[in-house]
């Protein structure tokens, strides 16, 4: 779906222990550079190379991925398409991320899941087991990280906003000239409403309002949210109501 001129959000389905669901990754392009932001689960790489085709952009000219965090559901088809394309793709994260897509730590929920695994209940050993297997293998290399206020010279100008608390290095991208968020997991869109993120999915859910507050600074009209989509009913009182509760 085109958002603004070089903005599409694209629409990928997914199937997850039997549920279907849409995600919403981002492509950012000009004449200089197609950015994909966030990559779907593991085995996704062709649903996206084809929501990317149809979007009118060659996957081929992809070479730049920024991450807003390390969720499965957000670096699990970033090692194929890596390797799928022909040219050197630069990989994006905060620096708070980088060891875990490298690999270098156990991803932030994993090891939460598995620190509890004998008092977890059989479905969540399950989901636990799930989730170490889609993790495995798909570490890749971060070859720049991101701070917070960070200005990303493309497609007009990419503000970096450091949003921790679903994750420590979370962020979200806002592109200035077009008063656009795109919001990884800090928010979604649940029929037709701005929410934000369940508190049982969150690292840290205090930390986590911190941050919807941090967005209260900022002027927003559309919100691409990796679940739901898009949202562009009165962008900025959403945020601002959902920050005080």
């Amino acid at each position: 779906m085109k958002i603004a001129n070089g903005v599409e959000m694209l629409e990928v389905s997914s199937n997850v222990m039997g549920s279907r669901s849409v995600i919403n990754p981002t492509l950012i392009y000009d004449k200089d550079v197609s950015i994909l932001v966030d990559t779907g689960y593991p085995g996704q790489s062709p649903q996206i190379r084809q929501a990317i085709e149809d979007a009118g952009i060659s996957f081929d000219k992809l070479n730049m991925v920024i991450l807003t965090h390390h969720d499965i559901d957000h670096i699990g088809s970033l090692s194929s398409i890596i390797k799928e394309l022909p040219n050197s793709v630069k990989v994006l994260a905060h620096r708070e991320e980088e060891a875990y897509i490298n690999g270098i730590k156990t991803p932030i929920k994993l090891a939460r899941l598995e620190a509890n695994f004998n008092s977890l209940s059989d479905d969540m050993k399950i989901i636990y087991e799930k989730l170490k297997a889609g993790f495995k293998g798909r570490k890749a290399d971060v070859n720049k990280t991101l701070i917070d206020g960070e200005e990303l010279p493309y497609c007009e100008g990419i503000e970096v906003i450091h949003t921790p608390g679903h994750t420590l290095g979370h962020i979200c991208l806002y592109l200035k000239q077009l008063k656009i968020l795109i919001a990884g997991d800090i928010l979604a869109v649940e029929d037709g409403v701005l929410v934000k993120a369940p508190d049982f999915i969150n690292f840290d859910a205090d930390l986590n309002i911190k941050s919807l507050k941090k967005l209260t600074e900022y002027d927003i009209e559309t919100v691409i949210c990796y679940h739901g989509g898009l949202y562009n009913n009165n962008a900025n009182k959403c945020i601002a109501e959902l920050a005080k509760k």
